[in-house]
C-alpha cells in the first residue's frame, strides 16, 4: 500500500453542471403536501424555492475555489482513497485536530470555522488558540472512495484516521473533533486510544440514561428523553431505510437531484434551530454547496451504507482519554453530564449552549468555535 499524498485540485467538467441543470429542468414534481408545515417532509413550495435558486442564482465554481483554497490531499488508507483537506494555521504551537463530518453533511459543514480555529488573530481571537484543521471526507463521502465491500465500520474509519494523522506528521499530540458520524469515528477514536490522541470533543454525545439514571430526572433530562423517543418514533425513518436498504434507496438519489437535495434539506430543517426557516440560518448557497457534494460525487448510496455497517454500534463504548463535550438545544441526542460521565469517565469540559442544533459548525459558528477554544486550552 502507498502512503503517498497526492494533492488534489477539483475541476468539474462543466458538462456535468450542464447536465445537472437539464435534470433540474425536466423535473416532475409532486403535488403539494396536505398540510401546512413539514410534518409529511419538505414542503413542495420550499424545494421549488430551493431549486430555483440552485437553477438561476446558485455558482458552484465559488464552492469549487473555496474547496481548492483550503488546499486538498488525496491519500490510500487501508486500501482507500481518503480525500481531505489540510489547512495549517500560521501561528506557531498551533494543535492539530482531526475533524470529521456526519450525514447529510460534509466538510462544507466546516466553511465558517476553518478561518477562526486556524487563525483565531484574524477574527477576534488569541494565536495560542489556534488549530491546524485536517477534514477528511468519510469513505463513500464526497470526494473520498466508494468501498466495494462491507467492512468500512466505526473501527476502521477510526484507525485509518489514526494513520492519516501518523501519516501527516501529528502522530506525537494531537485531538479529535466530531458531530453525528463524526462524533461516532471521534468517540471510536477515543476508545481505541492510538497513540498520540490526546483528547477529543464531540458536539453529539449518544449517551442513553440507565434505568437508575430516570429516578428523580431533571427538567432538562425528562426533555432530551422525550425527544430521544420522539426520535425514535417520528424521526429516524431516514436512518431505518438506510441502514437496511441503502442500495435501493440509491437508485432514486443517483437519478434525481431534486430526490436528493429533498433528501438533505429536510433535515436542515428538522435538526436545526432555524423554525421552518432552514434557508436562513445556512443560506440557500451554503446548503447547496453541501447538497453538490452528494450529487456530484453520486454518493447518495454510497454515503447511507455507513448506516448499513455500523449504526447499531452508535453509543460509544467506554472512553477514558480526556473528552469535551457540548451540547446543543436542538441536538437530536442532549445527554445531561450525569448521563454522558458514565461513557467518558475523563470529561474535562461539558457545557450547554443557547442555540443551535445538529450542524452547529454550520449553523452557529461563533458558538462552536467559543467552545473548542475553551476546551482545546485544557488539553493543548
Amino acid at each position: 500500500m502507498s502512503t503517498a499524498i497526492h494533492a488534489f485540485t477539483l475541476a468539474i467538467d462543466q458538462s456535468e453542471l450542464d447536465t445537472l441543470q437539464t435534470r433540474l429542468a425536466m423535473t416532475r414534481w409532486p403535488e403539494r403536501e396536505c398540510v401546512d408545515d413539514w410534518t409529511q417532509g419538505a414542503p413542495l413550495a420550499k424545494v421549488r424555492a430551493l431549486v430555483d435558486h440552485w437553477q438561476h442564482h446558485y455558482d458552484w465554481r465559488r464552492c469549487e475555489a473555496m474547496l481548492n483554497g483550503w488546499g486538498q490531499h488525496v491519500t490510500e488508507v487501508d486500501g482507500l482513497d481518503i480525500h481531505f483537506c489540510h489547512i495549517r494555521s500560521p501561528h506557531e504551537g498551533a494543535l492539530p485536530l482531526i475533524m470529521t463530518h456526519g450525514w447529510p453533511g460534509s466538510i462544507i459543514e466546516f466553511c465558517h470555522v476553518v478561518g477562526p480555529l486556524t487563525n483565531p488573530t484574524a477574527f477576534g481571537g488569541r494565536a495560542e488558540d489556534a488549530f491546524h484543521l485536517v477534514l477528511p471526507s468519510l469513505p463513500g463521502y464526497g470526494f473520498s472512495g466508494k468501498p466495494t465491500h462491507n467492512g468500512w465500520n466505526l473501527d476502521r474509519i477510526g484507525r485509518a484516521w489514526a494513520e492519516l494523522m501518523q501519516r501527516l506528521g501529528y502522530g506525537g499530540h494531537y485531538a479529535a473533533q466530531g458531530g453525528d458520524w463524526g462524533s461516532a469515528v471521534t468517540a471510536t477514536m477515543g476508545t481505541q486510544a492510538p497513540t498520540g490522541l490526546a483528547a477529543i470533543h464531540v458536539n453529539m454525545a449518544v449517551t442513553r440514561p440507565s434505568p437508575e439514571d430516570m429516578v428523580d430526572m431533571t427538567v432538562a433530562e425528562k426533555a432530551s428523553l422525550a425527544s430521544l423517543q420522539a426520535y425514535a418514533t417520528d424521526g429516524n425513518g431516514y436512518a431505518q431505510q438506510q441502514k437496511s436498504r441503502p442500495q435501493t434507496l440509491g437508485y432514486g438519489l443517483a437519478d434525481s437531484p431534486v430526490g436528493q437535495a429533498a433528501w438533505i434539506y429536510e433535515k436542515f430543517h428538522g435538526w436545526s434551530d432555524a423554525g421552518d426557516d432552514p434557508d436562513g440560518a445556512f443560506g440557500r448557497d451554503a446548503i447547496l454547496d453541501n447538497i453538490m457534494l452528494y450529487w456530484l460525487t453520486n454518493s447518495g448510496a454510497s454515503s447511507a451504507r455507513l448506516y448499513w455497517e455500523s449504526f447499531g454500534q452508535f453509543s460509544a463504548s467506554k472512553v477514558e482519554i480526556p473528552t469535551g463535550i457540548s451540547v446543543f438545544p436542538q441536538e437530536i441526542f442532549r445527554p445531561s453530564r450525569r448521563w454522558a460521565e458514565k461513557v467518558y469517565t475523563n470529561l474535562i469540559h461539558f457545557n450547554t449552549l443557547p442555540k443551535g442544533g445538529h450542524f452547529a459548525a454550520f449553523e452557529v459558528p461563533d458558538l462552536f468555535v467559543d467552545e473548542l477554544r475553551t476546551w482545546g486550552r485544557l488539553v493543548r
